[in-house]
């Protein structure tokens, strides 16, 4: 990233009106719906605004959710306890906005994901995420995730090494 970016939790005063990524469902998303996901508390939303900025560089969500153990490849179930289903923290979403692509903020929003994931007082074994297309699956194998299924990734938290300090 060539900007200090800050992430935090969308609140009413960044500018979800301006928010344009290429993809017409997560426009939409974060002008119209996203605001009522966490007052609903079905996922949280966190943005990247650039300094003082209102304006959305990008987004994110997360929420809770679960996997069946049996999807999950062998040498992972080998691991885990045989309950039916694992717990997961799902990234419902994740996009930047055009006028910051190529400058490493898709990465960092993922960073900041995982580690929100890391340190959250919930338990979870891995981060999952429903890639919406092959351009998207490509960006999560790249940062490590793994499919389980035709679009669907994971990453076990395990395997993330937080940077010293978190």
């Amino acid at each position: 990233m060539s900007r200090p970016f800050r992430v935090e939790q969308l609140n009413s005063r960044h500018d979800r009106t301006s928010f344009a990524c290429g993809s017409p469902p997560l426009d939409r998303y974060i002008r119209e719906q996203a605001t009522q996901d966490v007052r609903r508390r079905v996922a949280k939303c966190f943005v990247a605004v650039e300094g003082d900025a209102a304006r959305i560089a990008g987004f994110y969500t997360l929420a809770a959710a679960n996997i069946p153990l049996e999807a999950l490849p062998d040498e992972i179930k080998r691991r885990l306890p045989r309950y039916p289903t694992v717990p997961v923290v799902r990234i419902g979403r994740l996009a930047v906005d055009q006028a910051h692509r190529g400058k490493k903020l898709g990465a960092a929003l993922l960073s900041d994901a995982l580690l929100r994931s890391l340190n959250s007082d919930i338990g979870a074994f891995a981060l999952i995420v429903d890639a919406k297309d092959e351009q998207a699956e490509a960006f999560y194998i790249h940062h490590g995730f793994v499919s389980f299924a035709p679009r669907q990734l994971f990453l076990p938290l395990s395997s993330v090494i937080p940077p010293s300090g978190a």
